[in-house]
């Protein structure tokens, strides 16, 4: 099982799909400007190539993905950082134990009946008040041009609209928050947003 098939290697993929510029515009200072990072605990579910592990310091970060081709590179790109392979649908972390489940772009690589499989493991394993962020490119009516843009051009076989995205987490017992709708390199529909689940005060871990 593989979350993203692709014909690019974890190099061409790393320095073409995610350069420094791109994951920091479209990803990182989004994702900052609405949440604490300095010394929370991340797992980065879907890390590939380990693009987004520079918001974190090595010691709260983990890193977690099926191809273990990306991990292998982003081990050697990133040799402070801790990366590993998923295995057996299985998330190997103790209960309670991350502030923030990480999860950029993976979504709309995976089916529903599989992602189902992990809502249980996600909400084992945040801590008390913990978030999932989440932020997947989306089919909109608004924008008919981007969304068939995205579904000849984008590999992912699983591409949703807002409503099929949120529906993924109400349907396993989590509230979600939409925290911004853009538009990335003016053809790709992004959503932003985060989910906890219920029961959970909504303010972020501070």
């Amino acid at each position: 099982m593989s979350f993203i098939t692709t014909s690019f290697s974890p190099r061409l993929y790393h320095w073409f799909v995610r350069p420094k510029w791109f994951t920091k515009k479209y990803i990182h200072d989004h994702i900052r400007s609405y949440f604490t990072l300095e010394n929370r605990s991340v797992l980065d579910f879907g890390s590939g190539t380990g693009a987004n592990c520079s918001m974190f310091h090595p010691l709260y970060y983990n890193g977690i993905d099926p191809d273990a081709g990306r991990i292998r590179y982003a081990q050697r790109l990133y040799p402070q950082h801790q990366f590993q392979v998923l295995e057996n649908n299985t998330i190997p972390f103790p209960r309670e134990s991350v502030d923030y489940i990480l999860i950029i772009a993976v979504l709309h690589h995976i089916s529903s009946e599989e992602i189902s499989r992990y809502m249980k493991e996600f909400q084992r394993i945040l801590k008390p008040n913990g978030t999932i962020i989440v932020m997947e490119p989306c089919l909109c009516k608004k924008k008919p041009i981007c969304s068939r843009f995205m579904k000849w051009y984008d590999k992912g076989e699983y591409l949703r609209n807002e409503v099929q995205y949120l529906q993924l987490f109400q349907d396993h017992d989590y509230e979600c928050t939409v925290l911004e709708r853009f538009r990335k390199c003016f053809l790709y529909h992004e959503l932003f947003f985060s989910a906890k689940p219920k029961g959970q005060n909504k303010t972020s871990p501070e």
